[in-house]
């Protein structure tokens, strides 16, 4: 298979660790189509990698990924044929990330804001650094949590906490994201990528059929229990784009952007 590997998206090798970083500082990592792309191809290329034993995946800059762009959806509005592009692709990523047979450990650096929430819940490990936070701001945006909260944070924690915390779009701190499940522990911030390779590290040196093979039977549980779900979520986003509330939304947003852009220029 073709490496996918482009500027937006890097792909380190580290012994037998591949490492993965979403590679738009600038943008705080947000998903443009080539990285969403590159994403949804990068886990099959490394499946095929036989010297591959364990993945890290990070951000470059202070941010895991701060989710879509709002500038982005405006295109969306009248774009449908992109727009049913990028939904499939959004469903896609969730299974190709369960597919893959290499455990995937994700060194949350900085803020994940729906992508990058939704990237953190379908890794194996989440180590979150102690300054980041998670949020899927579908709802607030007028959007239905499609791709990766409403399919699989009730996986990780309770029905009810999932409800809450996708129907207020609220912030998730680092140390309430390890209480309620979405990640393993909180790491200091200068050192959760070094950590993650560790582990990562560490997991390489088990056998790898055993590691794989126990990844395969967990994961049967969340694929049965999103099956469904993500169909379903999905098309209901694909509507939502559609709706007054939504664009009046981002509308508000950018309006509000442009004069912030213009009182300091």
């Amino acid at each position: 298979m073709e490496n996918p590997a482009c500027s937006e998206l890097l792909i380190e090798s580290r012994g037998p660790v591949r490492i993965v970083t979403l590679n738009r500082p600038e943008a705080m990592n947000a998903a443009s189509e080539a990285l969403h792309d590159a994403l949804v191809a990068v886990w099959q290329y490394l499946a095929e990698d036989s010297e591959a034993r364990a993945v890290v995946l990070t951000g470059a800059g202070k941010a895991f990924s701060a989710g879509g762009d709002f500038g982005h959806f405006v295109e969306l509005w009248e774009d449908t044929a992109s727009r049913r592009k990028e939904i499939d692709s959004a469903g896609r990523l969730v299974r190709e990330m369960l597919e893959c047979p290499l455990p995937i450990v994700a060194a949350v650096n900085g803020p994940a804001v729906g992508l990058g929430a939704s990237l953190a819940a379908c890794s194996d490990i989440v180590l979150i650094a102690e300054s980041a936070y998670l949020c899927d701001p579908h709802v607030g945006v007028g959007l239905t949590a499609a791709d990766g909260g409403a399919p699989t944070w009730p996986l990780l924690m309770s029905m009810l906490r999932a409800k809450e915390y996708l129907l207020t779009s609220a912030r998730i701190p680092a140390d309430k994201a390890v209480e309620i499940g979405l990640a393993n522990r909180v790491v200091a911030d200068a050192e959760v990528l070094d950590e993650a390779v560790a582990l990562a590290e560490a997991i390489a040196k088990r056998p790898p059929h055993a590691v794989q093979t126990t990844k395969r039977a967990l994961n049967i549980h969340m694929k049965r229990a999103i099956s469904g779900v993500i169909e379903y979520a999905l098309t209901e986003e694909y509507a939502s784009f559609d709706t007054p509330e939504h664009r009046d939304i981002v509308n508000t947003f950018l309006q509000r952007s442009r004069a912030r852009a213009s009182a300091t220029s």
